[in-house]
C-alpha cells in the first residue's frame, strides 16, 4: 500500500479486475469465479490487457499485486508482451505468515487493510467497522501458503534478471525502503551492445512468445508491426484513419503505411536507447528494402524454422469456449468435459487450408530474406520454447555462424 501511495501507479489485484464496473470481462470473471473459485487464463489476460490500456496505467505506471499466480499466467502475460521491470517477493516464515494473517480487519467501506497488531487505525470510528475477511483462519491460511509455494517455484525462473527477494520478517518501514529503492533503479540490458533483433517465422512458429522473453531479459521494446497497426486504429491517429478502411475489407494495409507506422515507433526514444525486437515485418525481400531505408537495420536476425506439420499441429486443433472464453488445444490442453469440448469453436484463421496458405508463403519468400540478411542465424523452432530462447540468447550474447541447430 505505502509503494502504491509513493509511487502514484495503479494497483491491480485479481480482486479489483473482477470488481470493475461496466466491464463485460469483469462481470464475466466474477461469475467463473464465483462458480469455480478461478478464473480461465483466457479470461484472465484480456481482462489484464483491458485495465493496462486505460489512461491511469498508461500514464502513471502500474503494480501487479498477487498477480501472476501460475507459470500459465505468467506465460500468457509475456506472450501479449506485459513486462514488468521489477519483480519483488517478500518472503517470511509460514509460522508468522499464519500469525500476521489471523489478525487481519479489513474496512468494507474503503477497502483498507488494518491489523491488530501493527496497523491499528486510531479512529474510533473506523475501528468499530472493521470486520475479519473470509479465508484467513489457521487451516485455511496453511492450505493457500502450500498452493502458493507449489507455484512461486515454477514462477520465479520466468524473472530472472528483474528479481528481488526481500525479507518480510521485519519492520513495515524497512521492507518498504527497501522495495522503494529496488524499483527506482533502472535495469541496464544484459545485452553487449544496443540489440536490434529481428524474428522471422511461418504462423505458429513461437515468434510472439520468442519476442516477449527477449523483451524481458534484455529490457528490449517488444515491437510487434501487427499490433502496431491496431494501436494505431484504436488511437484514431492520422495513420490509424489511413489504416481503418483496409482492415474494415480484411485486405493487407499498404507496405508504404506499414512503414510510415514501423518507422514512427522504432525512432521513439525507448527504442533508440533500449533496442528492440521487432516481428511480423518484413515477410518478404520488397519490405526488408522497405525497413533497410528506413535506417532501422537489425544487427541480430533470427528465422524460426517450423516443419508444415507441426504447424498444423499446433494451430489447427486450437479451440475456444464461446461461454468461458477460455482457449485450449486438442491434444495439449484438451477441455475437461465432453460438455465443453462439444460447444469449443475453432477461429477461421486456424482452418488447415489457411494455415497451409500462409506456411507456404512464408517458405516460399525465406530464401530471398535470408540471402538479404546473410548473417542471419536459423533456429530450429520446433522445440521447446525455452530451448529456443537459449539459442536466440546465445546467437545475442555471442556472435554466431549462419547456422544453428
Amino acid at each position: 500500500m505505502w509503494l502504491r501511495k509513493h509511487l502514484n501507479s495503479s494497483h491491480l489485484t485479481m480482486e479489483n479486475l473482477m470488481a470493475k464496473e461496466h466491464s463485460p470481462l469483469a462481470a464475466a470473471a466474477r461469475k467463473h469465479y464465483q462458480a469455480t473459485k478461478s478464473v480461465p487464463s483466457t479470461l484472465f489476460i484480456r481482462l489484464m490487457e483491458e485495465r493496462l490500456s486505460e489512461e491511469d496505467c498508461v500514464q502513471r505506471g502500474w503494480i501487479l499485486d498477487g498477480i501472476p499466480e501460475t507459470r500459465e499466467q505468467v506465460l500468457a502475460i509475456q506472450t501479449r508482451g506485459i513486462v514488468p521491470r521489477h519483480v519483488i517477493v517478500l518472503s517470511a516464515p509460514d509460522t508468522v505468515l499464519i500469525e500476521r494473517n489471523l489478525g487481519k480487519r479489513v474496512d468494507p467501506q474503503t477497502g483498507e487493510i488494518y491489523h491488530t497488531t501493527f496497523d491499528w487505525p486510531p479512529v474510533t470510528e473506523v475501528q468499530n467497522r472493521l470486520v475479519v475477511p473470509a479465508g484467513i483462519s489457521e487451516p485455511e491460511t496453511a492450505r493457500n501458503l502450500l498452493e502458493y509455494h507449489r507455484n512461486i517455484i515454477r514462477i520465479l525462473p520466468s524473472y530472472p534478471k528483474i528479481l528481488k527477494v526481500i525479507s518480510a520478517d521485519q519492520p513495515c518501514v524497512d521492507v518498504f525502503y527497501q522495495a522503494l529503492t529496488y524499483v527506482q533503479t533502472n535495469h541496464r540490458s544484459n545485452a553487449p551492445f544496443t540489440p536490434r533483433v529481428l524474428l522471422c517465422g511461418p504462423v505458429g512458429s513461437g515468434k510472439s512468445l520468442q519476442a516477449a522473453l527477449l523483451a524481458q531479459k534484455y529490457s528490449l521494446v517488444n515491437v510487434c508491426c501487427g499490433q502496431l497497426l491496431k494501436e494505431a486504429v484504436a488511437e484514431k491517429s492520422r495513420f490509424g484513419q489511413e489504416i481503418q478502411p483496409f482492415f474494415e475489407k480484411e485486405i493487407a494495409v499498404p507496405d508504404s503505411i506499414v512503414a510510415k507506422v514501423l518507422g514512427q515507433r522504432l525512432d521513439e526514444h525507448d527504442c533508440v536507447q533500449q533496442g528492440w525486437v521487432l516481428h511480423g515485418f518484413p515477410r518478404d525481400l520488397d519490405q526488408a528494402h522497405l525497413l533497410d531505408h528506413l535506417g532501422q537495420k537489425p544487427n541480430r536476425v533470427f528465422f524460426l524454422n517450423v516443419p508444415l506439420d507441426s504447424v498444423i499441429e499446433r494451430l489447427t486443433l486450437r479451440r475456444t469456449d464461446p461461454v468461458t472464453g477460455e482457449r485450449y488445444h486438442l491434444m495439449y490442453k484438451p477441455p475437461p468435459t465432453m460438455e465443453i469440448q462439444a460447444r469449443l469453436l475453432q477461429h477461421p484463421k486456424d482452418a488447415e487450408e489457411r494455415v497451409k496458405f500462409k506456411v507456404d508463403l512464408f517458405y516460399r519468400n525465406s530464401p530471398e530474406l535470408e540471402k538479404f540478411y546473410k548473417q542471419a542465424i536459423a533456429v530450429n523452432g520446433d522445440q521447446d520454447p525455452y530451448t529456443v530462447f537459449e539459442h536466440l540468447e546465445s546467437g545475442i550474447i555471442h556472435p554466431l555462424p549462419s547456422k544453428a541447430l
